[in-house]
């Protein structure tokens, strides 16, 4: 038993103060626009001389700017450090270029070295489009004592030289459709396309389905850009075309005598039909040109509920009917 809990003790210790993956160069880890990603210096090894004093337990990270290029903010949040005493446990950042050797002499730095213990963010030079450059946190080695600080903490990059949604992978802009309408969206710069919901669409996979939502709807689609995942949405926005009232009163008092229906003169080709209780038509115009008076074949109708159909035929495509009912009040 004694020797099974050394056993176990001794391998979480390993475990603890392992060498992260990403302590070299070579293996520096991906980072994408606008997405953080969690690092742990405990354990790293390795100098980088030359470009932040007094650092020490590095790690590295990789991105590439966007089709634009431009300034990238590189920012430091959430530093968690072990309590030591005589220590103010500072980490250090800062972004290098290079030609991909990974030599010390290959890099140049395109941002000043910052140190800080508390969430701190450095700003880039104007970068070039399409690059990769490097970022090195590191813990910094506090004065009177050789030891750097070995701290857990978050990085993000942004800013107009990396950020990829709206720049080189969109969904398109957002649209608006009538109730029953469709539209063709246009997804833009992506490998693949991954769209979700895929209700009210045509197909997956593609930049370009066709939008048939029965309501407003926002689409995200997906995809994969240099080893990064992305996801931008578009918003289809379902509009009634008309808003038929649901009483009117036709009892000759010159007030809400006919059943008026806003918007339907833009519809020269609309049909309407009216129907009582029992299913039987009691109104029919190809146009409305002619409000209804609520009567039958000149004969006035009596007081109750009455149902409506509408079928618009917009020149510009189809759209869903229009369906509801009427209340005659005398």
């Amino acid at each position: 038993m004694r020797l099974a809990l050394l056993a176990c003790l001794l391998s979480a210790a390993a475990t603890a103060w392992a060498q992260p993956p990403n302590s070299d160069c070579a293996t520096a880890a991906l980072v994408c626009a606008q997405q953080p990603v969690g690092g742990d210096n405990t354990g790293a090894n390795g100098t980088l001389p030359g470009f932040c004093p007094g650092t020490d337990n590095l790690l590295w990270y990789t991105f590439t700017t966007n089709s634009v290029g431009g300034p990238v903010q590189v920012a430091v949040e959430g530093i968690a450090c072990p309590l030591v005493g005589g220590m103010d446990n500072e980490l250090s950042l800062v972004v290098l270029a290079g030609n991909g050797s990974c030599t010390p002499a290959s890099f140049t730095a395109v941002s000043a070295c910052e140190l800080d213990s508390m969430a701190f963010a450095v700003t880039t030079q104007s970068l070039m489009p399409g690059t990769v450059y490097w970022v090195v946190v590191s813990g910094a080695i506090n004065d009177g004592a050789l030891i750097a600080a070995q701290c857990g903490f978050s990085l993000t990059v942004s800013g107009p030289g990396v950020d990829v949604v709206g720049v080189d992978f969109t969904a398109g802009p957002d649209e608006e459709i009538p109730q029953g309408g469709a539209v063709q969206l246009d997804a833009q710069g992506g490998t693949t396309y991954d769209w979700t919901p895929t209700t009210g669409l045509s197909g997956n996979g593609i930049p370009d389905p066709i939008a048939n939502p029965q309501s407003s709807t926002t689409y995200a689609v997906t995809t994969v850009i240099g080893g990064c995942t992305y996801t931008d949405s578009v918003s289809v926005n379902v509009i009634r075309l008309i808003e038929p009232p649901n009483t009117f009163s036709p009892n000759g008092d010159g007030r809400n005598d006919v059943w008026e229906v806003p918007g339907i003169q833009d519809y020269p080709g609309a049909v309407v039909m009216i129907y009582d209780r029992w299913g039987q038509r009691v109104f029919n115009s190809n146009g409305y040109r002619e409000p209804w008076d609520g009567t039958r074949n000149g004969n006035p109708l009596s007081e109750g509920t009455y149902y409506y159909h509408i079928q618009l035929n917009p020149v510009e495509g189809r759209s869903d009917p229009y369906t509801g009912y009427i209340s005659i009040i005398r």
